[in-house]
């Protein structure tokens, strides 16, 4: 067998940063075989200028929303933003394949190998049936009045069903709330069972308003509901923040991916831990940057995060809060904010933090032996740094 030979000025493992003295093997079909020192490596040893890195894994998207890129105002706060998200995501079916198909090569051409993806409808389905990316389906379910409950899961079952096919081990589906204030009691109650054991995921405390409408029923949330004539008179406060009063209705699930976590406090990632400390679930926090001062104009508590030594992932959102779909600039939005964060720690957030959320990490995510990780190369860096000229390219 024959093997491909890389190496460039610095390799970054999914868990290390090397230097250049390494040299990535990796076999015909893609899978990793070794890293050796460049003394060892013999001929024919591509010589590369940048960052060698396994493929990214963008654990939060929604695809089938590529259509309204460009559409909606930047900085309108999430209230509006939703609102214009309902009312005009209705478009021809033909342009909607067609946003789908050209977003997926775009994601492609900027170095993701497995997207963690929103389904409200099967829009995406086909484009998906191709194989081009590993994805991960959360079947996404809103209603948040009590009386819809039973028409909003069966409509969502009809979803999952589809799905399923893409899927047959049923390992890579799932269903999602879509947040805390969008799914009542009673609907929470019937996707329960769909994602015992496997990975799920919410948006999480995207904007102050969230807690305040949990905490006192008040807030921003009420000309939401307002806009979109829901009666939320039956509504009563918890007196906690969105995350702790909703938390226990996730422990039957193995991941959670936390999407935004724009406004959470300590007490929110310290009650995540109390929760869970003695149960099998896994919190992760996807951060969606760029998505974030879209809408509403303000980042995460990242240094926070890290304090609490949170799980970290990374995500585009989509075309519809964002510019592009790519994680190398989500990084660099965290590089340019917070440039005391080393890049090593930051790239594990988009390579095999990202495959443990999504559970491909036995394929993705770290050159190790038995994986098929794809390899990109991130260039036009200064020393080990991004910089905003830097671009990333797929060379598996």
């Amino acid at each position: 067998m024959s093997y491909l030979k890389f190496k460039a000025d610095h390799l970054f493992t999914g868990k290390e940063m090397l230097d250049e003295n390494g040299v990535l093997i990796m076999d015909n079909d893609g899978f990793f075989e070794n890293i050796i020192p460049v003394t060892e490596a013999g001929e024919n040893v591509q010589q590369l200028r940048g960052i060698i890195s396994p493929a990214f894994i963008n654990c939060h998207c929604h695809l089938e929303l590529s259509h309204l890129k460009g559409l909606i105002p930047e900085k309108t706060g999430l209230v509006d933003f939703v609102f214009k998200v309902v009312t005009q995501r209705h478009f021809e079916e033909a342009l909607i394949f067609e946003a789908i198909e050209k977003s997926e090569k775009e994601m492609i051409d900027n170095g993701i190998i497995a997207v963690g993806d929103i389904c409200n409808n099967t829009h995406s389905f086909f484009q998906k049936q191709k194989g081009n990316i590993a994805y991960y389906n959360f079947i996404e379910v809103s209603g948040w009045l009590p009386a819809i409950a039973q028409t909003r899961f069966e409509k969502s079952k009809l979803h999952y069903d589809h799905f399923y096919q893409l899927s047959p081990a049923n390992n890579q589906l799932s269903m999602a709330p879509h947040a805390p204030y969008s799914v009542s009691d009673e609907l929470w109650k019937l996707i329960q069972p769909f994602f015992y054991k496997k990975t799920t995921t919410i948006h999480n405390q995207e904007t102050p308003f969230e807690d305040e409408f949990f905490e006192s029923g008040k807030g921003d949330f009420l000309r939401m509901y307002s806009l979109m004539n829901i009666d939320n008179s039956f509504f009563e406060p918890t007196g906690k923040s969105s995350l702790q009063s909703y938390l226990p209705k996730l422990n039957d699930a193995k991941n959670v991916l936390f999407v935004h976590n724009t406004f959470s406090k300590k007490q929110d990632l310290e009650f995540v831990k109390n929760e869970w400390n003695k149960k099998d679930v896994v919190a992760f926090f996807c951060l969606c940057p760029n998505a974030n001062l879209y809408i509403e104009n303000a980042l995460p508590p990242i240094e926070l995060l890290i304090r609490e030594h949170s799980n970290i992932v990374l995500g585009t959102d989509s075309l519809a809060s964002n510019h592009r779909l790519s994680i190398l600039d989500e990084i660099k939005t965290i590089v340019k904010n917070f440039p005391t964060i080393p890049l090593p720690e930051i790239l594990k957030w988009a390579t095999i933090n990202g495959a443990k959320a999504l559970q491909m990490d036995n394929v993705l995510g770290s050159f190790e032996a038995g994986k098929k990780p794809g390899v990109v190369l991130i260039e036009h860096i200064n020393g080990d740094s991004i910089t905003p000229q830097s671009s990333v390219r797929k060379i598996t």
